[in-house]
């Protein structure tokens, strides 16, 4: 994942059914493709505050690199696949997913 500015980034308004369901697919793959499924693991539910997203509910802490909170994953207008994350001074971080560094494409 690659760090980048907000100010580099316009978000999508809304999303899809399928764009969501394609976000919460990818999210169970980038997990591991956990047993227990991605509802229960890492539950997102779509909101459109500020901009179109699939977040976790706030009582879910999903730990993840470098003692990062999952917070959100949603697309850009380019349709690149971005997370928010809060680091470890609950600082909203926004991360570029890519692919192909996941995959080792």
């Amino acid at each position: 994942m690659k760090e980048v500015t907000v100010d580099k980034l316009v978000f999508k308004e809304n999303l899809s059914i399928i764009e969501q369901m394609s976000l919460k697919d990818i999210m169970f793959k980038w997990l591991g493709k956990p047993e227990e499924g991605i509802d229960v693991v890492l539950p997102l539910e779509y909101s459109q505050t500020v901009f179109a997203k699939m977040e976790t509910p706030p009582e879910t802490n999903l730990m993840i690199e470098r003692g990062e909170t999952f917070r959100y994953v949603t697309l850009t207008e380019d349709n690149q696949i971005v997370i928010g994350v809060l680091d470890t001074n609950y600082e909203l971080k926004f991360r570029i997913f890519y692919l192909e560094e996941r995959l080792g494409v």
